[in-house]
């Protein structure tokens, strides 16, 4: 049942964790309740399910698999739902506010009042998929055009459902990065309004924007269990998610907040180089990985702020457990509920099968038999005919 996952071949690197307290001050209790409740106020919204995989945590040894399922957000197939549309929303109440010289709620652009005026604010982003997505999403329900560049490597099954919300899609030759580097130029051009998931010098605030909507997922979470997880293993991309995660937890649960183990694809290993570099460290994509949605090669620095205080365990997965693990979340073991899980959402997934059953690794990530291990399911079949093809493998 789990040799590909006892013979995988994972990198780690432990990091003493700096001082400080970025996970209130880069985004703050305040940020994460008002996003709280604007989105519970959406259309359609509902708590994702947080489910516990016993028969397969028990043959692993631990007490606990935690699996926080988004696949079924908004019906977007991803966590994404809750950032990329949420910050969008935030910059147009923040422009129009600048436009009109009042004070503009975020009520009023969600029942129309201001149509005319958002249908001349463009939103643009770069993306892997889901991320773009969303902002599609959340533009549609706006009223906002919306500009969406994809890198070379994003299936046309993705770049068609960003299409199919009414997003102008551009590919570029190029790897997400410098998809990011193109919309930045493209935008400034065109007087267009970024909303990224990453940050840079001046650039800060729709990411933190970002994180805070992660956050409703955090609230989902804590509402749901009477006491912590014992480990958070939080696959990694720009880093926004984990960060986001983090630092809602650390927020509620204080000094019992969970151990932090962050995971990437070893093929996009940016926040682990950052790990072992102590520091903020660029890697180049020399080949894309399964997970697209993990497929980056910068760190937000805004992120890292967090990660860099919070984290202590940062793993990389070779590519050939992917498929395993969304096989196994799809056909479990015993009674555990059986979990539609795309390539990104099994980073962690995969990453605690494979630490569980290696003993250098269960050692120093000190995993045994009273380990609660939370893991973010953080999409669906967001490609079905991807999907298929994985796991008819």
């Amino acid at each position: 049942m789990f040799e590909d996952f006892t013979t995988a071949k994972l990198a780690y690197t432990p990091m003493e964790k700096a001082d400080g307290n970025a996970y209130e001050t880069a985004i703050s209790p305040d940020d994460y309740a008002t996003a709280f409740t604007e989105i519970t106020a959406w259309q359609d919204y509902a708590p994702t399910p947080l489910l516990h995989l016993k028969d397969l945590a028990k043959s692993l040894g631990l007490g606990d698999i935690l699996y926080k399922d988004e696949g079924p957000r908004f019906g977007l197939g991803s966590f994404k739902a809750l950032g990329g549309s949420y910050a969008g929303l935030r910059i147009l109440g923040r422009e129009l506010a600048k436009r009109l010289g009042k004070d503009v709620s975020l009520d009023d652009i969600r029942a129309g009042v201001y149509a005319d005026d958002i249908a001349k604010i463009t939103l643009a982003s770069a993306t892997d998929g889901n991320h773009g997505r969303s902002l599609a999403w959340g533009a549609g329900r706006f009223g906002a055009p919306c500009q969406i560049y994809i890198h070379r490597d994003v299936s046309e099954g993705r770049a068609q459902a960003m299409r199919d919300l009414g997003a102008t899609v551009t590919r570029i030759d190029g790897d997400y990065d410098a998809s990011v580097d193109q919309i930045r130029d493209d935008a400034d051009t065109n007087g267009w309004f970024i909303v990224s998931d990453t940050s840079w010098d001046g650039y800060t605030q729709p990411p933190t924007d970002v994180m805070a909507g992660y956050g409703v997922m955090v609230r989902e979470i804590v509402q749901a269990l009477d006491t912590p997880p014992t480990h958070v293993i939080l696959q990694g991309g720009v880093g926004g998610l984990a960060a986001g995660v983090v630092a809602g937890l650390r927020q509620h649960w204080g000094v019992k907040a969970p151990r932090v183990v962050v995971v990437e694809p070893e093929l996009a290993a940016c926040l682990f180089e950052s790990a072992k570099a102590g520091a903020a460290t660029n890697v180049k994509i020399e080949e894309e990985t399964l997970m697209a949605g993990l497929s980056c090669g910068e760190p937000s620095p805004l992120a890292w702020a967090i990660l860099r205080e919070e984290a202590t365990d940062f793993l990389t997965i070779p590519e050939n457990i992917v498929a395993p693990a969304m096989r196994l979340a799809g056909r479990p073991m015993g009674d555990d509920p059986s979990i539609v899980a795309g390539e990104s959402a099994v980073a962690g997934f995969a990453a605690v099968i494979a630490g569980a059953s290696q003993d250098q690794l269960r050692d120093v990530l000190g995993l045994n038999d009273t380990s609660r291990v939370l893991v973010i399911g953080s999409e669906g079949a967001t490609d079905p005919e991807i999907y298929e093809q994985l796991m008819a493998g």
